[in-house]
């Protein structure tokens, strides 16, 4: 079989041919039909994360949309590049039965695999960690990303009554805005304090609740404007490492500051996450930009990720035309 494989790590993967593999007793043979390079993949497969340097060569790849059996619809997720093992890059990949969500009929194998484990991370982050309730105002920062425009999409669905959106660059705002947001923010200074102004403008009264994909200068004039017990999670810290958050501001109302990662998801939890994300999907009710490229273009492609200068998600196709 055709699959992407990582030689040397901190090196764009190439396609080689290999063994397909031959599923265990607790396994599933899927067909790859979709898998996307997420900044996770471009991270273990350079050797320097906190999972340690990855045993090569290997298939990267850590999650994806195929068919199994009769033809059945299904995502799966793997550990590739952080514990040994093959991942999604590949016309097939062998699975755990128990990685397994069948998909609802008519899902778009593409759009879903987009959206993954970023819109998974958006819908627990806003409802089981931030605890969204109807009726409730949103500020999502770094809205521009995949995580941000589901999250946008996702904070309507729970019922937020308005949604304000913050990104960085001129294009990432604009895919903040074609998500749905009641308003947009231009995270362009570093001054807390004009930041601070800005979402108090575009806000109706005090914010309820902040989803944080970004930490740094961001994080901190977000939690100015929120209301006495309103919530910020974080579950990144694309903008900084620290944040310059002031005491005054956590005490005088009672804020709350809490973290999030996919990485403390029971496999139950992940798996009706990840069926709610594709069921909208499938209704027309959650998108995210991406670009589907054949597997035999990987090397560019990855480059394009590494860089940061991909247009939305790149989704491989791994099978041939």
């Amino acid at each position: 079989m055709r699959a992407a494989q990582i030689e040397t790590c901190g090196k764009p993967p190439r396609v080689a041919e290999r063994p397909a593999p031959e599923p265990g007793p607790e396994e599933r043979l899927v067909g790859v039909l979709a898998a996307p390079i997420t900044p996770l993949d471009v991270l273990c497969a350079g050797g320097s994360s906190y999972f340690g340097v990855p045993a090569t060569p290997y298939v990267p790849g850590v999650q994806g949309v195929g068919t199994v059996g009769d033809g059945t619809l299904v995502w799966f997720s793997t550990s590739a590049g952080m514990a040994p093992g093959d991942g999604s890059m590949a016309e097939l990949a062998s699975i755990p039965a128990d990685d397994l969500v069948e998909l609802p009929a008519g899902a778009d194998p593409v759009a879903v695999a987009a959206l993954g484990l970023s819109a998974v991370a958006a819908h627990m982050a806003l409802t089981w960690r931030g605890e969204l309730a109807a009726g409730e105002q949103v500020l999502v920062l770094g809205a521009g990303g995949v995580v941000g425009q589901a999250a946008v999409q996702l904070a309507r669905v729970a019922g937020a009554r308005r949604v304000i959106a913050a990104a960085r660059s001129a294009a990432a705002r604009e895919r903040a805005e074609q998500a749905g947001a009641d308003a947009v923010v231009a995270l362009d200074t570093d001054d807390v304090s004009e930041l601070t102004a800005r979402f108090a403008a575009a806000s109706d009264g005090p914010l309820d609740l902040v989803l944080d994909p970004l930490f740094g200068v961001p994080a901190a004039a977000a939690a100015r404007t929120l209301r006495t017990y309103g919530r910020l999670v974080n579950l990144g810290s694309s903008a900084g490492e620290t944040c310059p958050l002031d005491s005054a501001t956590l005490r005088s109302r009672s804020l709350r500051v809490l973290g999030y990662t996919n990485n403390e998801l029971t496999r139950e939890q992940r798996a009706t996450a990840m069926g709610r994300i594709a069921e909208l999907a499938t209704l027309g009710r959650l998108e995210v930009s991406h670009e589907v490229v054949p597997l035999d273009e990987i090397e560019a492609a990855w480059s394009r990720q590494s860089a940061g200068a991909a247009s939305g998600r790149i989704v491989l196709t791994p099978q041939p035309a």
